[in-house]
């Protein structure tokens, strides 16, 4: 039997990069997937899904959606990067951030747990980063106070609801191989010296791709981790380990 058999899942950021892995996977494994990005044109090819634009820092068409769709999977993917020290952040830089990269994902789980709880069962897993409260990437700032507040959320959602049938996980990955990636270093004005010094970086010599992240979102949106919340789940190659 396929692993999300009779499981709907709503996904947001599932056009390109690590949601789009995540929606294709879920799909293969016979979730009954809801498709939602930014750019709704991303979302071409994905057949199966019900798909359509959504903007997930609007909370009244975020919550609208997740309610009507009453996911036992929730994944949180939507989010953004900035670049920058503390003493370059700017405020609209910050507000942007928390409401997307953190409000967002309070607001969609907000949406999600009374069906879960109705039905006594559910799984949320939110994208964080191990550039958060585990590690600190140069110039990261913004993304990384933004990233260690979401692990702090998918620990007090888990610790408030685990006595209801609800796990709440984080995943933390590393640099990964995404068309966001390549629009930030193309930023850089020296793209070739950018990719260089990003997989310098990386133990094992490379960056890890979006399959590789979806593969464990697969496994924590499954019922084969039935025993597991709360936690912070690193998957970066090996950057963190030193």
């Amino acid at each position: 039997m396929s692993r999300l058999a009779g499981k709907r899942a709503f996904v947001t950021a599932a056009g390109q990069g690590i949601g789009r892995a995540i929606a294709e996977a879920y799909l293969a494994e016979g979730a009954q997937v809801t498709a939602t990005d930014l750019n709704g044109d991303l979302l071409v090819g994905l057949t199966g899904a019900e798909c359509f634009a959504l903007d997930v820092t609007d909370k009244a068409a975020l919550q609208g959606a997740v309610t009507e769709a009453a996911p036992d999977i929730l994944v949180n993917c939507a989010g953004i990067v900035h670049g920058g020290t503390v003493l370059e952040a700017t405020d609209e830089e910050l507000d942007f951030a928390v409401n997307l990269n953190v409000r967002a994902m309070v607001h969609s789980i907000q949406a999600a747990l009374p069906g879960m709880l109705e039905r006594g069962k559910g799984s949320i897993v939110n994208i964080a980063s191990v550039a958060s409260s585990i590690l600190a990437a140069p110039n990261r700032f913004v993304y990384g106070t933004t990233k260690a507040a979401v692990i702090g959320m998918t620990k007090s959602v888990a610790v408030d609801y685990v006595t209801k049938g609800i796990r709440c996980n984080a995943i933390c990955p590393g640099t990964v191989d995404s068309p966001s990636l390549h629009e930030r270093l193309r930023a850089t004005g020296d793209y070739e010296a950018a990719m260089k010094a990003f997989i310098e970086r990386q133990p094992m010599g490379r960056i890890g791709t979006p399959q590789e992240i979806a593969a464990l979102a697969l496994y924590l949106g499954s019922d084969e981790s039935g025993f597991t919340t709360g936690q912070a789940h690193v998957i970066d190659g090996g950057w963190a380990a030193g």
